[in-house]
């Protein structure tokens, strides 16, 4: 039905009621005047007519509000006329309330039975974090009371530094995890869930303490088995050089013996990479901080890559800025040469490799761009996973094991630092590493040029 013809039927139904109320008043006054024209006093009839309706519809009043306060015990009055017609459009009105009424308690109803099954705690915060609900895994987790804690603030309640922090940061993109003490350790990763145009926020929980106590088992294995595979690597090695060196050795084991010098060779470089990932996973925050001289950083590597047989044709170094930063010299050559490896190795001999250093208004950045295979875009978000390799057949024959770019990642962020790419499949990769501006520190002597 569209919204003139409704628009006439109402004014139709209006005219109706009207009319009848008229036409009552009308038959009243008509019959009051008779009866006083008959008796001899019309006036005091016409009054006592009009008196006698007014009361009648006050009566009526009086019932449709008893019967409208108290509706959910007493049946509706028995009116005819307009008053028969208000009160079924009320009565109308009242059964579609209850309707809804009732289906919006069994939808809350419903609701409430499955987010107390469901294995997350969530909560739901007001426009000032102020705790309006939340399930029964939220109040055994983040110790809430549920007619004690509705109503406050969620600050006051979860006092935990690191969601403080997150709350007042404002950026809920991804979660924190915070440490519950008590007679078990329980980790509880927290993420708040903010819909674009809404004031509300839903808080969800989740225990983490199994996935966080695997992830320290693995660490801890691969630490302990990197480090005691190195005593008897070496002693492997030792006994290949020496065999390599054997004047007297058979010709049918030379190369054998080369083949096992190269394998040992790469699993050294495996383990030392397992190590200082390790090291880069369990250290806590960067406390050592000197100043790191990064053109002079960079002038060395981009002279050892000059130096190997194969690398692309062209290695160029732009430097912008002569700016130093704060943190670990060790840390921060490895996340370079890491990248800068990762262009030669990936870059064909007639390719290039652009390797820059600036600084602008957001803090210092060095890019590291190559004109290589590139990278599909379905692989870009696992690219600094441990042991993620785009093609592991070619990185297997160029000695790759997909660690670096897991220790880069894991450097910048003692670092404050970020890491962005952008590759195309065929067209080459740019790596570009983002240094706040609280790293970066003035040179303690002239920079020396460089191409």
């Amino acid at each position: 039905m569209s919204r003139e013809s409704s628009s006439r039927d109402q004014w139709s139904h209006l005219s109706g009621i009207v009319w009848q109320l008229a036409s009552r008043v009308g038959l009243v006054v008509g019959l009051s005047l008779l009866i006083g024209w008959i008796a001899g006093n019309m006036g005091w009839w016409l009054a006592l007519g009009l008196g006698t309706y007014l009361l009648l519809q006050l009566r009526n009043l009086w019932e449709l509000d008893r019967w409208v306060r108290f509706r959910s015990v007493l049946h509706p009055p028995d009116f005819s006329g307009p008053w028969g017609e208000l009160t079924a459009v009320i009565a109308r009105i009242y059964r579609r309330k209850q309707f809804h009424k009732q289906r919006v308690a069994n939808l809350l109803r419903e609701f409430r039975r499955l987010t107390s099954g469901m294995p997350d705690g969530a909560a739901l915060l007001g426009q000032h974090n102020e705790l309006l609900w939340f399930n029964q895994k939220a109040e055994r987790w983040l110790g809430l009371r549920r007619k004690r804690d509705v109503g406050i603030r969620i600050e006051n309640l979860v006092r935990y530094p690191a969601f403080v922090q997150y709350l007042e940061r404002g950026d809920f993109t991804h979660s924190v995890t915070v440490l519950q003490q008590g007679v078990q350790q329980h980790w509880l990763s927290i993420h708040l869930v903010q819909a674009e145009g809404s004031k509300q926020k839903l808080l969800i929980v989740r225990d983490v303490t199994h996935e966080i106590r695997i992830e320290a088992m693995r660490k801890d294995f691969v630490a302990n088995a990197s480090h005691e595979l190195r005593s008897p690597l070496t002693v492997i090695s030792g006994y290949l050089d020496a065999l390599a060196d054997d004047t007297e050795l058979e010709e049918t084991w030379k190369e054998p013996v080369r083949e096992m010098r190269r394998q040992s060779e790469r699993m050294r470089i495996l383990i030392d990479e397992l190590l200082q990932l390790s090291r880069l996973e369990n250290s806590g925050e960067l406390t050592d901080n000197q100043r790191v001289d990064v053109c002079g950083l960079l002038s060395l590597l981009r002279k050892d890559v000059l130096s190997l047989a194969r690398r692309p044709a062209e290695i160029n170094l732009q430097l912008d800025t002569d700016v130093c930063l704060s943190g670990a010299e060790t840390e921060l050559q490895s996340v370079f040469a890491n990248l800068i490896s990762n262009a030669v190795k990936y870059t064909p001999p007639e390719g290039r490799v652009d390797i820059r250093w600036w600084r602008d208004s957001e803090g210092a950045h060095l890019s590291v761009a190559d004109t290589g295979i590139g990278i599909a875009a379905e692989d870009l978000p696992r690219l600094t996973e441990r042991f993620y390799r785009v093609d592991a057949g070619r990185s297997r024959d160029l000695g790759g094991f997909g660690l670096g770019l897991a220790i880069v990642k894991h450097a910048l962020q003692r670092h404050d630092a970020t890491l962005t790419i952008d590759s195309e499949l065929g067209k080459g990769s740019k790596f570009t590493c983002h240094f706040p501006p609280e790293r970066i520190t003035a040179r303690a002597y002239p920079a020396v040029a460089g191409n």
